[in-house]
Protein backbone atom coordinates (compact mmCIF):
# COMPACT_ATOMS: atom_id res chain seq x y z
CA UNK A 1 0.00 0.00 0.00
CA UNK A 2 1.45 3.49 -1.06
CA UNK A 3 1.93 5.90 1.11
CA UNK A 4 -0.54 8.58 1.73
CA UNK A 5 -3.06 5.96 -0.53
CA UNK A 6 -6.22 7.25 -1.52
CA UNK A 7 -8.61 4.71 0.36
CA UNK A 8 -7.56 6.63 3.60
CA UNK A 9 -8.64 9.88 2.69
CA UNK A 10 -11.80 11.54 2.69
CA UNK A 11 -13.80 12.38 -0.90
CA UNK A 12 -11.74 15.07 -2.28
CA UNK A 13 -9.24 15.20 -0.22
CA UNK A 14 -5.42 14.99 -2.81
CA UNK A 15 -2.35 12.42 -1.58
CA UNK A 16 -0.40 16.33 -2.17
CA UNK A 17 -2.74 18.08 0.30
CA UNK A 18 -1.88 15.17 2.63
CA UNK A 19 1.80 15.21 2.14
CA UNK A 20 1.50 19.30 2.45
CA UNK A 21 -0.47 18.66 5.92
CA UNK A 22 2.06 15.66 7.23
CA UNK A 23 5.18 18.24 6.34
CA UNK A 24 4.22 20.95 9.04
CA UNK A 25 5.09 18.32 11.35
CA UNK A 26 8.22 18.35 9.58
CA UNK A 27 8.91 21.39 9.89
CA UNK A 28 7.83 22.17 13.30
CA UNK A 29 9.61 18.95 15.01
CA UNK A 30 13.31 20.42 14.71
CA UNK A 31 11.39 22.90 17.56
CA UNK A 32 11.05 20.43 19.99
CA UNK A 33 14.12 18.33 18.99
CA UNK A 34 16.93 20.46 18.38
CA UNK A 35 15.18 23.73 21.76
CA UNK A 36 13.76 21.91 24.33
CA UNK A 37 15.31 18.50 24.37
CA UNK A 38 18.40 17.78 23.01
CA UNK A 39 20.34 21.17 22.81
CA UNK A 40 18.77 24.33 23.94
CA UNK A 41 17.44 22.84 26.95
CA UNK A 42 20.91 21.37 28.10
CA UNK A 43 22.55 24.42 27.74
CA UNK A 44 20.31 26.78 29.50
CA UNK A 45 20.94 24.49 32.15
CA UNK A 46 24.22 24.03 32.14
CA UNK A 47 25.65 27.56 30.58
CA UNK A 48 23.33 29.88 30.81
CA UNK A 49 21.84 29.29 34.26
CA UNK A 50 25.47 28.21 35.41
CA UNK A 51 24.29 24.76 36.31
CA UNK A 52 22.35 26.38 39.16
CA UNK A 53 20.16 24.41 41.61
CA UNK A 54 17.38 26.60 40.29
CA UNK A 55 18.21 25.95 36.74
CA UNK A 56 16.17 22.70 35.84
CA UNK A 57 13.43 24.65 37.75
CA UNK A 58 13.75 27.65 35.89
CA UNK A 59 13.61 25.75 32.16
CA UNK A 60 10.57 24.19 33.64
CA UNK A 61 9.05 27.31 34.51
CA UNK A 62 9.60 29.06 31.50
CA UNK A 63 7.54 26.23 29.57
CA UNK A 64 5.10 26.30 32.15
CA UNK A 65 4.11 30.25 31.75
CA UNK A 66 4.03 29.33 27.79
CA UNK A 67 1.66 26.35 28.83
CA UNK A 68 -0.49 28.36 30.72
CA UNK A 69 -0.93 31.37 27.96
CA UNK A 70 -1.92 28.31 25.75
CA UNK A 71 -4.62 26.42 28.13
CA UNK A 72 -6.30 30.12 28.13
CA UNK A 73 -6.71 30.77 24.92
CA UNK A 74 -6.67 27.79 22.92
CA UNK A 75 -9.82 26.59 23.14
CA UNK A 76 -11.35 30.18 21.95
CA UNK A 77 -8.51 30.28 19.56
CA UNK A 78 -10.14 27.03 17.87
CA UNK A 79 -13.45 28.57 18.20
CA UNK A 80 -13.01 31.50 16.43
CA UNK A 81 -11.19 29.81 13.78
CA UNK A 82 -14.34 28.01 13.47
CA UNK A 83 -16.64 30.49 13.09
CA UNK A 84 -14.35 32.21 10.54
CA UNK A 85 -13.39 29.64 8.88
CA UNK A 86 -9.44 30.57 9.71
CA UNK A 87 -7.71 28.02 10.06
CA UNK A 88 -5.25 28.49 7.75
CA UNK A 89 -4.61 31.90 8.21
CA UNK A 90 -4.01 31.59 11.74
CA UNK A 91 -1.57 28.88 11.35
CA UNK A 92 0.41 31.23 8.97
CA UNK A 93 0.57 33.76 12.25
CA UNK A 94 1.65 31.07 14.44
CA UNK A 95 4.24 29.63 12.18
CA UNK A 96 5.78 32.99 11.86
CA UNK A 97 5.90 33.97 15.52
CA UNK A 98 7.65 30.43 16.35
CA UNK A 99 10.01 30.82 13.38
CA UNK A 100 11.12 34.19 14.70
CA UNK A 101 11.38 33.61 18.44
CA UNK A 102 13.68 30.35 17.47
CA UNK A 103 15.77 32.61 15.42
CA UNK A 104 16.13 34.95 17.87
CA UNK A 105 17.26 32.33 20.93
CA UNK A 106 20.69 33.14 18.72
CA UNK A 107 21.33 35.77 20.84
CA UNK A 108 21.09 34.39 24.35
CA UNK A 109 24.81 33.99 25.89
CA UNK A 110 25.37 32.88 29.59
CA UNK A 111 23.45 34.88 32.02
CA UNK A 112 21.05 35.96 29.92
CA UNK A 113 18.57 34.01 31.81
CA UNK A 114 15.61 36.34 31.44
CA UNK A 115 16.03 37.15 27.72
CA UNK A 116 16.06 32.92 27.40
CA UNK A 117 13.14 32.23 29.50
CA UNK A 118 11.08 35.36 27.61
CA UNK A 119 12.15 34.02 24.35
CA UNK A 120 10.78 30.49 25.56
CA UNK A 121 8.11 31.40 26.41
CA UNK A 122 7.14 33.16 23.09
CA UNK A 123 8.61 30.56 20.68
CA UNK A 124 6.76 27.70 23.06
CA UNK A 125 3.09 29.59 22.58
CA UNK A 126 3.30 30.14 18.87
CA UNK A 127 4.50 26.41 18.58
CA UNK A 128 1.66 25.21 20.56
CA UNK A 129 -0.88 27.60 18.96
CA UNK A 130 0.39 25.94 15.81
CA UNK A 131 0.11 22.60 16.73
CA UNK A 132 -3.34 23.05 17.89
CA UNK A 133 -4.53 24.30 14.28
CA UNK A 134 -2.72 21.91 12.22
CA UNK A 135 -4.33 18.96 14.28
CA UNK A 136 -7.57 19.98 13.58
CA UNK A 137 -7.28 19.47 10.11
CA UNK A 138 -6.96 15.81 10.49
CA UNK A 139 -11.03 14.65 10.85
CA UNK A 140 -11.13 16.86 7.70
CA UNK A 141 -8.54 14.78 5.60
CA UNK A 142 -8.90 11.05 6.91
CA UNK A 143 -11.91 9.03 6.59
CA UNK A 144 -12.79 7.84 10.37
CA UNK A 145 -11.75 4.21 10.02
CA UNK A 146 -8.35 5.60 8.80
CA UNK A 147 -8.06 8.41 11.39
CA UNK A 148 -5.35 6.35 13.16
CA UNK A 149 -3.13 5.09 9.98
CA UNK A 150 -3.35 9.49 8.38
CA UNK A 151 -1.91 10.84 11.97
CA UNK A 152 0.51 8.23 12.29
CA UNK A 153 2.10 9.20 8.86
CA UNK A 154 1.96 12.70 9.94
CA UNK A 155 3.74 11.57 13.41
CA UNK A 156 6.23 9.87 11.86
CA UNK A 157 7.59 11.94 8.96
CA UNK A 158 7.33 15.46 11.70
CA UNK A 159 10.57 12.71 13.31
CA UNK A 160 12.16 12.89 9.86
CA UNK A 161 12.13 16.50 10.04
CA UNK A 162 13.41 16.98 13.70
CA UNK A 163 16.07 14.24 12.61
CA UNK A 164 17.20 16.80 10.33
CA UNK A 165 17.09 19.68 12.13
CA UNK A 166 19.42 17.69 14.81
CA UNK A 167 21.36 16.08 12.21
CA UNK A 168 22.55 19.22 10.68
CA UNK A 169 22.87 20.82 14.03
CA UNK A 170 25.10 17.93 15.20
CA UNK A 171 27.37 17.96 12.26
CA UNK A 172 27.59 21.68 12.95
CA UNK A 173 28.36 21.33 16.53
CA UNK A 174 30.77 18.45 16.07
CA UNK A 175 33.00 21.03 13.25
CA UNK A 176 33.02 23.78 15.79
CA UNK A 177 33.96 21.81 18.30
CA UNK A 178 37.08 20.74 16.46
CA UNK A 179 37.77 24.10 15.76
CA UNK A 180 37.44 24.78 19.76
CA UNK A 181 34.32 26.47 20.15
CA UNK A 182 32.58 26.55 22.49
CA UNK A 183 28.65 25.62 23.50
CA UNK A 184 28.35 29.86 23.46
CA UNK A 185 29.54 30.12 20.10
CA UNK A 186 27.70 27.29 18.52
CA UNK A 187 24.19 26.63 20.40
CA UNK A 188 23.41 29.68 18.71
CA UNK A 189 23.86 28.33 15.20
CA UNK A 190 21.74 25.77 15.67
CA UNK A 191 18.99 27.90 16.95
CA UNK A 192 19.59 29.07 13.35
CA UNK A 193 19.67 26.13 11.17
CA UNK A 194 16.11 25.06 13.83
CA UNK A 195 14.13 28.51 12.58
CA UNK A 196 15.41 27.98 8.73
CA UNK A 197 14.40 24.66 8.41
CA UNK A 198 10.68 25.76 10.68
CA UNK A 199 10.32 28.23 7.93
CA UNK A 200 10.85 25.96 4.20
CA UNK A 201 9.29 23.14 5.43
CA UNK A 202 5.99 24.96 6.45
CA UNK A 203 6.21 26.58 2.85
CA UNK A 204 4.55 23.27 1.56
CA UNK A 205 1.83 23.07 4.40
CA UNK A 206 0.47 26.97 3.51
CA UNK A 207 1.03 25.97 -0.55
CA UNK A 208 -1.00 22.48 -0.33
CA UNK A 209 -3.26 22.57 3.07
CA UNK A 210 -6.69 23.59 2.22
CA UNK A 211 -9.39 25.68 4.38
CA UNK A 212 -12.63 23.26 4.16
CA UNK A 213 -14.54 25.38 7.11
CA UNK A 214 -16.43 28.32 5.76
CA UNK A 215 -17.26 30.84 8.16
CA UNK A 216 -20.43 30.97 9.32
CA UNK A 217 -21.82 34.58 8.29
CA UNK A 218 -25.37 33.21 10.21
CA UNK A 219 -23.17 33.74 13.94
CA UNK A 220 -24.53 37.32 15.94
CA UNK A 221 -21.33 38.45 16.51
CA UNK A 222 -17.74 37.09 15.62
CA UNK A 223 -15.20 38.42 18.65
CA UNK A 224 -12.92 36.98 20.95
CA UNK A 225 -15.94 37.28 23.62
CA UNK A 226 -18.21 35.29 21.18
CA UNK A 227 -16.21 32.73 20.87
CA UNK A 228 -15.35 32.43 25.26
CA UNK A 229 -19.32 31.84 24.99
CA UNK A 230 -19.43 29.19 22.60
CA UNK A 231 -16.72 27.96 24.54
CA UNK A 232 -18.98 28.52 27.61
CA UNK A 233 -21.83 26.58 26.00
CA UNK A 234 -19.43 23.56 24.95
CA UNK A 235 -18.75 23.71 28.69
CA UNK A 236 -22.25 22.99 29.47
CA UNK A 237 -23.08 20.44 27.26
CA UNK A 238 -19.33 18.50 27.85
CA UNK A 239 -22.01 15.76 29.73
CA UNK A 240 -22.60 15.03 25.71
CA UNK A 241 -19.17 14.15 24.91
CA UNK A 242 -18.54 12.37 27.95
CA UNK A 243 -15.95 10.08 26.50
CA UNK A 244 -14.31 12.78 24.98
CA UNK A 245 -13.76 14.43 28.50
CA UNK A 246 -12.51 11.11 29.67
CA UNK A 247 -9.86 11.44 26.84
CA UNK A 248 -8.81 14.54 28.10
CA UNK A 249 -8.53 13.63 31.75
CA UNK A 250 -6.21 10.78 30.48
CA UNK A 251 -4.18 13.26 28.15
CA UNK A 252 -3.39 15.72 31.21
CA UNK A 253 -2.17 12.95 33.37
CA UNK A 254 -0.08 10.34 30.48
CA UNK A 255 0.86 13.72 28.40
CA UNK A 256 2.47 15.04 31.77
CA UNK A 257 5.08 11.97 31.56
CA UNK A 258 5.47 12.53 27.60
CA UNK A 259 6.64 16.79 28.23
CA UNK A 260 9.02 15.32 30.52
CA UNK A 261 10.45 13.16 28.23
CA UNK A 262 10.75 15.87 25.28
CA UNK A 263 11.86 18.68 27.51
CA UNK A 264 14.13 17.48 30.29
CA UNK A 265 15.53 13.87 28.68
CA UNK A 266 18.83 15.97 27.46
CA UNK A 267 19.52 17.13 30.66
CA UNK A 268 18.61 13.80 32.74
CA UNK A 269 21.37 12.06 30.18
CA UNK A 270 24.14 14.77 30.62
CA UNK A 271 23.53 15.28 34.67
CA UNK A 272 22.67 12.13 36.08
CA UNK A 273 24.34 9.21 33.44
CA UNK A 274 27.23 11.28 32.27
CA UNK A 275 26.64 11.63 28.65
CA UNK A 276 28.58 14.79 26.82
CA UNK A 277 26.41 16.95 24.70
CA UNK A 278 27.78 15.26 21.26
CA UNK A 279 26.61 12.36 23.13
CA UNK A 280 23.03 13.56 23.89
CA UNK A 281 22.74 14.72 20.08
CA UNK A 282 23.11 11.42 18.99
CA UNK A 283 20.95 9.46 21.31
CA UNK A 284 17.93 12.36 20.66
CA UNK A 285 18.81 11.72 16.84
CA UNK A 286 18.36 7.82 17.22
CA UNK A 287 15.43 8.07 19.76
CA UNK A 288 13.65 10.05 16.35
CA UNK A 289 14.49 7.01 14.25
CA UNK A 290 12.58 5.32 17.06
CA UNK A 291 9.85 7.62 17.27
CA UNK A 292 9.20 7.54 13.77
CA UNK A 293 9.15 3.79 13.22
CA UNK A 294 6.67 3.38 16.21
CA UNK A 295 4.00 6.18 15.14
CA UNK A 296 4.46 4.81 11.25
CA UNK A 297 3.80 1.24 12.75
CA UNK A 298 0.83 2.36 15.43
CA UNK A 299 -0.88 3.91 13.47
CA UNK A 300 -1.89 1.06 11.13
CA UNK A 301 -2.13 -1.01 14.29
CA UNK A 302 -3.89 1.37 16.25
CA UNK A 303 -7.01 0.92 13.21
CA UNK A 304 -6.90 -2.32 13.68
CA UNK A 305 -6.66 -3.20 17.12
CA UNK A 306 -8.74 -0.30 18.40
CA UNK A 307 -7.64 3.22 19.68
CA UNK A 308 -7.79 2.57 23.28
CA UNK A 309 -5.53 -0.58 23.26
CA UNK A 310 -3.23 0.91 21.36
CA UNK A 311 -2.55 4.15 23.57
CA UNK A 312 -2.94 1.21 26.59
CA UNK A 313 -0.16 -0.66 25.17
CA UNK A 314 2.42 2.73 25.16
CA UNK A 315 1.39 3.77 28.10
CA UNK A 316 2.91 0.48 29.70
CA UNK A 317 6.00 1.11 27.69
CA UNK A 318 6.47 4.40 28.99
CA UNK A 319 6.45 3.02 32.61
CA UNK A 320 8.52 1.27 31.84
CA UNK A 321 11.27 2.92 30.20
CA UNK A 322 10.92 5.33 33.39
CA UNK A 323 12.32 2.83 35.88
CA UNK A 324 14.79 1.69 33.81
CA UNK A 325 15.73 5.30 33.40
CA UNK A 326 15.26 5.68 37.07
CA UNK A 327 17.37 2.52 38.11
CA UNK A 328 20.49 2.48 35.37
CA UNK A 329 23.64 3.79 36.19
CA UNK A 330 25.23 2.70 32.74
CA UNK A 331 24.95 4.92 29.27
CA UNK A 332 24.49 1.31 28.33
CA UNK A 333 21.33 0.80 30.24
CA UNK A 334 20.02 4.14 29.55
CA UNK A 335 20.05 3.54 25.61
CA UNK A 336 17.41 1.16 26.36
CA UNK A 337 15.17 3.73 28.49
CA UNK A 338 15.66 6.07 25.30
CA UNK A 339 14.47 3.19 22.60
CA UNK A 340 11.31 2.36 24.35
CA UNK A 341 10.81 5.88 24.82
CA UNK A 342 11.11 7.03 21.18
CA UNK A 343 8.81 3.63 20.28
CA UNK A 344 6.33 4.74 23.02
CA UNK A 345 6.21 8.85 22.14
CA UNK A 346 5.85 8.58 18.45
CA UNK A 347 2.77 5.66 19.43
CA UNK A 348 1.24 7.33 21.99
CA UNK A 349 1.04 11.11 20.93
CA UNK A 350 -0.44 9.88 16.84
CA UNK A 351 -2.85 7.36 18.97
CA UNK A 352 -4.08 10.60 21.08
CA UNK A 353 -4.51 12.98 18.04
CA UNK A 354 -6.26 10.18 16.26
CA UNK A 355 -8.47 9.46 18.92
CA UNK A 356 -9.54 13.12 19.69
CA UNK A 357 -10.48 13.28 16.08
CA UNK A 358 -12.84 10.40 16.41
CA UNK A 359 -14.33 12.00 19.27
CA UNK A 360 -14.68 15.62 18.00
CA UNK A 361 -17.62 17.09 16.10
CA UNK A 362 -17.32 18.00 12.77
CA UNK A 363 -18.62 21.42 12.63
CA UNK A 364 -16.42 22.19 15.96
CA UNK A 365 -13.17 20.66 15.40
CA UNK A 366 -10.82 23.50 16.09
CA UNK A 367 -12.41 24.09 18.94
CA UNK A 368 -12.06 20.88 20.44
CA UNK A 369 -8.72 20.34 19.06
CA UNK A 370 -8.49 23.58 21.58
CA UNK A 371 -9.81 21.57 23.89
CA UNK A 372 -7.62 19.03 23.30
CA UNK A 373 -4.27 21.41 23.64
CA UNK A 374 -5.52 22.34 26.62
CA UNK A 375 -5.09 19.47 28.26
CA UNK A 376 -1.83 18.64 26.68
CA UNK A 377 -0.47 21.74 27.94
CA UNK A 378 -2.21 21.64 31.17
CA UNK A 379 -0.35 18.20 31.33
CA UNK A 380 3.09 19.83 29.91
CA UNK A 381 3.02 22.47 33.20
CA UNK A 382 2.26 19.60 35.62
CA UNK A 383 4.90 17.07 34.80
CA UNK A 384 7.72 19.02 33.69
CA UNK A 385 7.27 21.68 36.84
CA UNK A 386 6.96 18.27 39.48
CA UNK A 387 9.68 16.96 37.86
CA UNK A 388 11.63 20.50 38.45
CA UNK A 389 10.16 20.51 42.03
CA UNK A 390 10.93 17.41 42.77
CA UNK A 391 14.32 17.94 41.85
CA UNK A 392 14.72 21.33 43.36
CA UNK A 393 13.36 19.95 46.10
CA UNK A 394 15.67 17.13 46.93
CA UNK A 395 18.99 18.97 46.30
CA UNK A 396 18.93 17.63 42.52
CA UNK A 397 17.43 13.49 42.82
CA UNK A 398 16.71 13.20 39.14
CA UNK A 399 16.31 9.71 39.56
CA UNK A 400 13.61 10.07 42.31
CA UNK A 401 11.88 12.39 39.82
CA UNK A 402 11.81 10.45 36.72
CA UNK A 403 10.54 7.81 38.98
CA UNK A 404 7.38 9.90 39.94
CA UNK A 405 7.10 9.68 36.52
CA UNK A 406 5.63 6.27 35.84
CA UNK A 407 3.36 7.29 38.09
CA UNK A 408 1.42 9.71 35.69
CA UNK A 409 1.13 7.18 33.11
CA UNK A 410 -0.23 4.45 35.62
CA UNK A 411 -2.82 7.40 36.44
CA UNK A 412 -3.22 8.22 32.77
CA UNK A 413 -3.84 4.54 32.40
CA UNK A 414 -6.43 4.40 34.49
CA UNK A 415 -8.51 7.34 33.04
CA UNK A 416 -8.37 5.65 29.89
CA UNK A 417 -10.20 2.99 30.96
CA UNK A 418 -13.77 4.47 30.96
CA UNK A 419 -13.28 5.51 27.32
CA UNK A 420 -15.73 3.82 24.97
CA UNK A 421 -14.65 4.90 21.31
CA UNK A 422 -18.09 3.82 20.16
CA UNK A 423 -20.06 5.70 21.98
CA UNK A 424 -17.92 8.74 21.91
CA UNK A 425 -18.06 8.82 17.55
CA UNK A 426 -21.85 8.69 18.03
CA UNK A 427 -22.68 11.77 20.13
CA UNK A 428 -19.77 13.53 18.15
CA UNK A 429 -21.67 13.36 14.79
CA UNK A 430 -25.05 13.50 16.46
CA UNK A 431 -23.85 16.47 17.59
CA UNK A 432 -22.83 17.04 14.26
CA UNK A 433 -26.38 16.30 12.79
CA UNK A 434 -27.99 18.56 15.13
CA UNK A 435 -26.03 21.77 13.92
CA UNK A 436 -26.57 21.40 10.54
Amino acid sequence: MPLFSSDALNPGVRRSEVFGWAMYDFANSGYTTVVLTAVFAAYFVGAVAGGTDWATFAWTLALSVSYAIVMLTAPAMGAWADQHGAKKRLLMLCTVGCVLATAALAFVTPGSVVLAMLLIVVATTFFSWGESLVAAFLPELARPEAMGKVSGWGWSFGYFGGMLALGLSLAYVLWAQSQGQTAAQFVPVTMLITAGIFAVASLATLLLLHERAEARTQVAGSGWLDSLRQLQTTFQHARQYRDFIWLLACAVAYQGGVAVAITLAAIYAEQVIGFVQQETMVLIFVLNIAAALGAFAFGYWQDRLGHKLALGITLVGWMATCIIAALTTTKGGFWYAAVIAGVCMGSSQSSGRAMAGMLAPPKQLAEFFGLWTFATRLASIIGPLSYGAITWATGGNQRLAIGFTAVLFLIGLGLLMPVNMARGRRAALGQALATD
